[in-house]
């Protein structure tokens, strides 16, 4: 055979191998039987062993795994994965819909979905083949696992149309794979996982890919990341029909429904049916249909207001409570923690249990040496539901909370309309070491070595006080410090000095703020550029932000009115941090221009460049991308299928721009 002969004969496999995996996994409906596609799959593997630059990126056989990796790198979303607000009963549903009815009226129609229970992840695909597949990470930023998201079957390498997309989906492990693995494990002497959950993310965690194959994972696809309209689709209903042509595998377990009566018929009908899937759920996603609806219900600073999680009830189950735990928190507040007797719940042995506060230690009846209901509220955290007082012997000690702080004895307080017990002493040892753990974490500064242990090190050495004496630690100081050599210490160290460079919002976030989090701080980095110009910000000049209410707005007020913060950020400037937001690259930003303080949104398939290209270009010229036309917005540019927001800017009589306009503009701008 030459070589053209071969190209071809090699093309020609690796297309029939796609459609006949395509049919197998994702429709459940086999083209030929496995001794035809095993024949053609050695075929393939023997002829790319031969000419190994035959081998496509996207070639059935990447699915055994390929080489190890070193690490994984970050990948930042060009949508963020945001997290879902949680229902917990009928009443929460019902409270949903009315919000939803109230915003957008009553003829709304929404989707109902099973919530798998495994790892969110994004999937890329350019000109219908398989590129990039990430974690969900912090929503902001994921890990880079394209090789081991390859090894699963029912994630498509080529897609049934050259085009170009992201995908949004729960990687999860099935239960009788889940069994076997576990079961292998325990023969091989290797500790069992907990549950499928955690074995899916194990999985695609690893850095040999060939593991991942071997684990026989699935991935559900459940959205399309960005503006559905850009594929001519206006409903969430239709755009999982559209993904499901283009050969993603879609749960068939889906239901649109007309009033919430009807979401939750459907949510009792998957609660009592679930165990008998062969996947684990853990609740049911509830979406508002209508691509236009959700556009007009927008987002919380973490969250849709157009989704809502329900979640199952529960798993109980009863323990000893041995003792009770007090903890203070980098806010000043006194929490209660239950001490047990290990139990499994979930899958998950727990030893400790949330009490919450001091008013539902009281109301419960609480005490030491209780029996107790134990379960884990949303499925995460353990909490304490009640003692089973028909098991008390007379043995038991009612629990008081102290009238002083545990960790530096000042006295308690608790603050109008709050519930909480708190120590309002700024120098609470306690406070300080919770403020420098959350400084240095991944979601704000980021810096890698320092952990609780060495927080807790470096304060007892009294090296550090506050967030900003990280900046003046020197060799000579840790070095001597427990467990810490000379490799340690470099690496900490470097660590430290990188973090200077993180954009504004980082910094935000991690001064710890109340009511801010990393949404809220990246919306106010972007928005104010400085920490200048956010210091002198007055409420009425925040609540005017979208997505930022009078709680944010208040909160920040009066955090930078605090003498003591502003001396801390005098610190953190003298140590060389940057204070400016760089998602603008505000010193690098041009005087004038087409687009210099103009807030644009992009709408429809534009085909010189993706949207996330324009929207770069154009916030490298100094315009502000957003995702929804409002009345500030000052430009829409509207590519081919644009939808609802290319007629509300004509509602508004707002500037609109067709993809030559854009390019014209950027142009002349270079």
């Amino acid at each position: 055979m030459d070589r053209i002969e071969l190209e071809k004969r090699v093309e020609e496999l690796n297309h029939l191998l796609h459609q006949y995996a395509h049919a197998y996994y994702t429709l459940d409906q086999p083209l030929v039987s496995d001794a035809v596609y095993d024949q053609y799959f050695q075929e393939l593997l023997a002829i790319e062993k031969d000419h190994p630059d035959l081998r496509f990126p996207d070639s059935p056989t990447v699915r055994v795994g390929g080489e190890v990796l070193e690490g994984f790198g970050k990948v930042t979303h060009e949508n963020p994965m945001l997290s879902l607000a949680n229902a917990f009963g009928e009443q929460d549903l019902r409270d949903f819909d009315r919000r939803v009815q109230e915003a957008i009226g009553s003829n709304v129609t929404y989707i109902c979905e099973l919530k798998i229970d495994g790892l969110a992840v994004s999937l890329r695909y350019e000109n219908g083949r398989f590129v990039q597949g990430a974690t969900r990470g912090d929503g902001t930023v994921g890990e880079d696992i394209t090789e081991n998201l390859k090894t699963i079957r029912t994630v498509p390498l080529r897609l049934q149309e050259p085009i170009s997309l992201e995908v949004r989906g729960e990687a999860y492990m099935p239960k009788q794979s889940f069994v076997r693995l576990n079961e292998a494990r325990d023969l091989a002497g290797e500790e069992p996982f907990a549950n499928p959950r955690n074995a899916a993310a194990g999985s695609l965690r690893q850095l040999d890919p060939k593991i991942a194959a071997r684990r026989n994972l699935a991935v559900f696809v459940y959205g399309i990341g960005g503006d559905g309209t850009e594929y001519g689709v206006d409903s969430h209903s239709d755009a999982l029909d559209y993904a499901e042509k283009l050969g993603f595998y879609i749960n068939k377990s889906r239901k649109r429904c007309q009033t919430i009566e009807e979401v939750i018929r459907y949510v009792e009908e998957w609660t009592a049916k679930r165990s008998a899937l062969d996947y684990e759920i853990d609740g049911i996603v509830v979406k508002v249909d209508g691509f236009e609806d959700q556009e007009q219900l927008g987002f919380t600073a973490r969250s849709p207001r157009w989704a809502i999680a329900y979640k199952f009830p529960a798993e109980e189950v009863t323990t000893t409570l041995t003792d009770v735990e007090l903890s203070v928190g980098r806010t000043g507040v006194v929490t209660p923690t239950a001490i047990l007797d290990p139990v499994l719940v979930d899958g998950t042995t727990v030893g400790r249990a949330s009490l919450h506060n001091e008013d539902l230690i009281l109301e419960k009846d609480i005490r030491i040496g209780d029996t107790v209901i134990i379960r884990k509220a949303g499925d995460i955290i353990p909490e304490v539901v009640a003692p089973i007082i028909e098991e008390r012997t007379g043995d038991e000690v009612p629990f008081t909370m102290p009238d002083n702080c545990p960790e530096c004895d000042s006295e308690l307080v608790r603050l109008e309309e709050e519930v909480a017990l708190r120590c309002v002493n700024p120098q609470c040892p306690a406070q300080m070491r919770e403020a420098i753990i959350h400084f240095v974490s991944r979601n704000a500064m980021n810096i890698e070595g320092i952990g609780e242990r060495v927080v807790e090190q470096l304060y007892r050495a009294e090296l550090v006080y506050d967030v900003a004496d990280l900046y003046t630690l020197e060799r000579e100081q840790l070095i001597e410090l427990e467990r810490m050599g000379e490799k340690s210490v470099s690496n900490l160290l470097t660590a430290i000095e990188q973090s200077k460079e993180n954009s504004l919002e980082k910094l935000l976030f991690g001064l710890g703020i109340r009511h801010v989090g990393v949404k809220a701080a990246e919306i106010l980095a972007e928005e104010f550029g400085t920490l200048d110009a956010l210091k002198t910000a007055d409420v009425e000049k925040l609540i005017t932000i979208h997505e930022i209410g009078d709680k944010v707005a208040e909160s920040v007020t009066t955090y930078f009115a605090n003498e003591d913060v502003l001396k801390v950020l005098e610190k953190l400037q003298n140590a060389g941090l940057n204070l400016k937001y760089k998602g603008l690259a505000q010193e690098n930003l041009p005087s004038d221009g087409p687009f210099v303080d103009k807030t644009v949104v992009l709408t429809g398939k534009l085909y010189e460049m993706t949207r996330g290209e324009a929207k770069k270009r154009i916030e490298a010229l100094g315009g502000k991308v957003t995702g929804s036309v409002s009345k500030n917005t000052d430009l829409v540019v509207a590519g081919e299928a644009a939808g609802s927001k290319l007629t509300r800017a004509e509602e508004l009589e707002i500037l609109v721009w067709d993809e030559s306009q854009l390019l014209e503009a950027l142009g002349e701008s270079q």
